[in-house]
C-alpha cells in the first residue's frame, strides 16, 4: 500500500513539473515572439522618420505635387500609428491586420512618389535624395530580415502551443490565440526594395 502511496506521488510530482514546464516554455515563446515584432518596429520606425525627411528634400522641386506628398505623409501616420497599437501586442490579430493593411497603403503611397519624383531631374541628382533613398533602400532589407525573424518566433510558437499536451493546457495559462503572422500584402513587392531611382 505504502509503495502504492509513493510511486503515486512520484508520479504527481513529475506531472506537476511537467505542467510547469509547458508554462514555462509557452511564456518564453511568447516573449520571443514579443521581442522578434519588437526589431521590426524599430526598422519601421527608423523608416518613418526617414520618410518625412524625404518629403521634405522633395518638397523644394515639387511645388505642384503637394497632394502626392501629403498622402505619403498621410500613409506614413497612419502606419506609424497601426504599429503602435501592435507594439503593444502583437499576438492581436486585428492589429497585425491593420499594420498590414497601413503598410500597404504605405507602400502604395511611396510608389506614387516615386513615379512623380521621375519627372525631377534635378532632384534624382540631388545628394541629399541619394543618400535618403540609400537609407531608404537599406531600412527596408532590415524590415525583411526583421519580419522573417519576427515569423520564424510566431511559427515556433504556434507549432508548440498547438502540439500535444501543451494544447490542452495553453488555454487555461492565458495562451488561448494563435500569434499572426506578419505577412503584408504585396508581399511580392515587399521581397525587393524599393525602387527609387536618380
Amino acid at each position: 500500500m505504502e509503495t502504492a502511496v509513493i510511486v503515486f506521488m512520484v508520479v504527481l510530482v513529475i506531472g506537476i513539473f511537467y505542467v510547469i514546464s509547458i508554462f514555462n516554455n509557452l511564456v518564453t515563446k511568447r516573449n520571443r515572439c514579443k521581442n522578434a515584432f519588437a526589431q521590426i518596429e524599430v526598422q519601421l520606425k527608423r523608416r518613418y522618420d526617414l520618410i518625412p525627411n524625404l518629403v521634405e528634400t522633395a518638397k523644394g522641386y515639387m511645388k505642384h505635387e503637394r497632394e502626392t506628398l501629403e498622402a505619403v505623409i498621410a500613409a506614413r501616420n497612419v502606419a506609424a500609428n497601426q504599429l503602435a497599437a501592435v507594439a503593444s501586442d502583437p499576438a492581436n490579430a486585428t492589429a497585425v491586420r491593420g499594420l498590414i493593411g497601413a503598410e500597404g497603403a504605405l507602400a502604395g503611397a511611396l510608389g506614387k512618389f516615386n513615379v512623380v519624383m521621375e519627372a525631377y531631374p534635378d532632384l534624382k541628382a540631388n545628394q541629399n535624395m541619394m543618400q535618403l533613398n540609400e537609407a531608404l533602400v537599406s531600412t527596408e532589407n532590415k524590415v525583411a530580415f526583421a519580419r522573417q525573424a519576427f515569423n520564424d518566433q510566431v511559427m515556433d510558437y504556434n507549432n508548440y502551443k498547438q502540439s500535444f499536451p501543451p494544447v490542452i493546457f495553453a488555454p487555461m495559462f492565458g495562451h488561448s490565440e494563435d500569434a499572426m503572422l506578419l505577412e503584408f500584402e504585396d508581399s511580392a513587392q515587399i521581397q525587393a526594395a524599393p525602387k527609387i531611382s536618380f
